[in-house]
């Protein structure tokens, strides 16, 4: 039996050392997705990434300075290097790869509730967790997703764990606020108010 294990990451470059971090554990990148919110516009199409706006991308600057996202250009091969522009109701324009993307994209196109949600609910994530999934996509953050069997799922758990957000502690923030659910009919939010959503819980607030 398969089970869909989903975590949640407030900057993107910590979903993408989980990604590199599944795959070199052998979990085939067919099990794996990635969904990112690109409102600032960090994604370029043809694949370049530059979050700090400098016009070089990050990879290869991680690769220059020995650290950070990984091994450079070269290094994008497996999921990363299908990463691509997808539009999303209630998300706006997301970065994404993977299984979880090409089934929100139909759900999107078949008017499935919240593109996202529908996605994750097909792949037996409930809808109240898929739900605080899709707001914390929207709130700015990135979603990996991975397919599991039942006994592999501990060892998943444990690779995704780190540096994701305690989803439960984050929601129950939203809701001290007034947040109630995702509402795909609702405006994305603008980069402004994805840079305080950030400050507010970027700073490793939250996490596990």
């Amino acid at each position: 039996m398969t089970t869909t294990v989903t975590r949640l990451y407030d900057d993107y470059a910590d979903a993408e050392r989980t990604v590199r971090r599944l795959e070199d554990a052998s979990v085939p990148h067919s099990d794996i997705s990635i969904v990112a919110n690109n409102s600032e516009d960090w994604y370029e199409p043809g694949g370049k990434v530059d979050r700090d706006r400098d016009g070089v991308d990050d990879r290869a600057e991680g690769a220059g300075a020995g650290a950070g996202i990984g091994a450079g250009l070269g290094g994008a091969a497996g999921l990363l290097a299908g990463l691509g522009l997808l539009a999303i109701p209630g998300l706006g324009p997301v970065v994404a790869a993977g299984w979880l993307a090409s089934t929100a994209a139909g759900a999107a196109a078949g008017a499935t509730t919240g593109g996202i949600i529908g996605a994750l609910t097909q792949s037996g994530v409930s809808k109240d967790e898929a739900s605080r999934y899709a707001e914390g996509v929207r709130r700015g953050g990135t979603l990996v997703s991975v397919r599991a069997s039942e006994q592999d799922r501990a060892r998943i758990e444990r690779l995704l764990n780190e540096s994701s957000v305690d989803i439960q502690n984050r929601s129950a923030a939203w809701q001290s606020t007034g947040w109630t659910e995702f509402d795909a009919a609702s405006p994305p939010l603008a980069p402004d108010d994805i840079r305080r959503e950030r400050e507010l819980y970027g700073a490793g607030a939250s996490r596990r």
